[in-house]
């Protein structure tokens, strides 16, 4: 049986900041490929370049050296506009919800669907209402984000993030403000939506408590790409214990 092409490509890929005697590498030579429907973690201590390489997988930092392909298409010297096309087919989760406080639930998922102008206002409600209530906040589509729970804005933010159903969704600490519970939950949500659909999921955390949920780990150190498994999840556990302590 063939190999799926991978939603994500990534060939011997550096990135700088800043300009002449200031210019710094952040990341070395980064290879990695990540395939339809599949969830990878990535773990690694502050600084080691887990939100630059995330930016620029989600299109959001211009790509400067090597190669990054979305779904095929290269995104080394692409244009703004063909990085705003890339960025509609990703769906973004971050560590503060970033809900529009005064949307209902509805309509903060709604804004999503309305980014494509062919679908019909009714269409983008009712798949807004069937979304939330695949994250079971079906009872809460018509309240506003103070009135919620932590664990519920992030459902909110997940159901946002996979309405459209895209190819790829990026997750950056998702459950770092979240208790024990609500932490399990949305990440379990996310696992059971992303197989459903078909969701590849690249994952940034520090929490030990989800490597679990994960396909495969894989571990950045200072800028390098330093482990890529899929079937160490006890050993990783340990590992970034031991890096977070």
């Amino acid at each position: 049986m063939m190999r799926q092409e991978p939603v994500i490509a990534i060939k011997n890929l550096n990135h700088y900041y800043g300009r002449g005697a200031l210019k710094r590498q952040i990341l070395f030579d980064i290879n990695l490929e990540i395939y339809p429907g599949e969830i990878v973690i990535m773990t690694g201590p502050s600084g080691s370049g887990k939100t630059t390489l995330l930016s620029l997988i989600g299109g959001l930092r211009s790509v400067q050296e090597g190669s990054l392909k979305f779904l095929g298409t290269e995104l080394i010297g692409a244009s703004q506009n063909q990085l705003v096309q890339a960025r509609r087919k990703i769906g973004y989760i971050f560590q503060a919800h970033n809900l529009l406080g005064f949307l209902t639930a509805r309509q903060n998922v709604q804004m999503a669907v309305e980014l494509n102008d062919e679908i019909a206002q009714s269409e983008a409600i009712a798949k807004s209402e069937t979304m939330l209530g695949a994250v079971g906040l079906e009872e809460k589509i018509n309240y506003y984000p103070d009135n919620l729970s932590g664990g519920q804005k992030q459902r909110i933010a997940i159901a946002r993030a996979l309405v459209n159903r895209p190819p790829l969704v990026l997750a950056d600490e998702p459950t770092a403000a979240l208790d024990k519970q609500s932490g399990r939950d949305v990440v379990e949500i996310m696992q059971s939506l992303a197989k459903d659909q078909g969701t590849s999921i690249l994952l940034v955390t520090h929490d030990n408590r989800i490597l679990d949920i994960a396909d495969r780990i894989v571990e950045m150190e200072d800028g390098l790409l330093a482990r890529d498994s899929q079937s160490m999840v006890s050993r990783y556990d340990s590992g970034v214990k031991n890096h977070n302590s």
